[in-house]
């Protein structure tokens, strides 16, 4: 992710994505009719995934379990730093692939 873009600003630019209000505040962005995650505020990136990489982003401390539902298949990354910033554009990403090729809950 460059310094100078938001995770927003990382997330709209990659091929079919788009943004809408979530159900529960914040911007969610989706690609293929999926969401990839949303965002509270600039604070807060929240991500659906199949468990097996939920459980393989906590285990390599680049995402916590949902902060409400911890377990749930999402994953919360909180944007305290540039680091933290740089793992949810990880996983978005991750997540971004597995959707535009029609993969869903393993």
């Amino acid at each position: 992710m460059d310094s100078n873009g938001t995770l927003a600003d990382v997330l709209l630019a990659w091929e079919g994505v788009s943004s809408q209000p979530h159900r529960y505040g914040g911007i969610e962005f989706r690609v293929a009719g999926k969401e990839i995650g949303h965002l509270h505020g600039e604070q807060l990136f929240d991500a659906p995934l199949p468990r097996a990489e939920r459980d393989a982003w906590i285990a390599a401390g680049k995402a916590e379990p949902h902060h409400i539902y911890p377990d749930s298949g999402w994953v919360s990354v909180y944007l305290r730093t540039k680091e933290d910033e740089a793992h949810a554009a990880e996983i978005a990403r991750a997540n971004y692939e597995r959707l535009r090729k029609g993969e869903t809950e393993a």
